[in-house]
């Protein structure tokens, strides 16, 4: 069995959000990374290669619609968890983002405890 925490890259552009989901997501079984536009995720996710990403839909550079198709395409990455957590609620963003390939999509405001189980049923699905 494998002690080392799960890696969960947290890409938002807002630092308030960034560190609720990193307060969220600190109990030791995770380690959490954090980016703050499209561009810094995608690098991140290429050098860390992250158990799960947590991906907003609006940022500043690339959009997350175009990190997480990027993700998808990138074949050392295409099969690594991605959590929409937006503010965009419509029916047509979530359609957008599932078809775009996340995994599951919440949206802002979030319950954290709706986070922490989401987290857990794909790191535990994926690993």
């Amino acid at each position: 069995m494998n002690d080392a925490p799960n890696t969960v890259l947290v890409c938002d552009d807002e630092e308030v959000l960034r560190a609720l989901v990193r307060a969220t997501l600190d109990d030791g079984a995770y380690r959490v990374i954090e980016a703050e536009d499209g561009d810094q995720s995608l690098e991140l996710a290429r050098e860390a290669r992250p158990d799960l990403i947590v991906l907003d839909m609006m940022m500043p550079g690339r959009s997350g619609l175009d990190v997480l198709r990027e993700v998808r395409s990138d074949p050392e990455l295409a099969a690594t968890p991605v959590v929409m957590l937006t503010a965009r609620a419509r029916v047509s963003d979530r359609d957008a983002a599932l078809t775009a390939g996340a995994d599951r999509y919440l949206a802002k405001p979030f319950s954290p405890l709706e986070l922490i189980s989401v987290v857990e049923e794909l790191v535990d699905g994926h690993s």
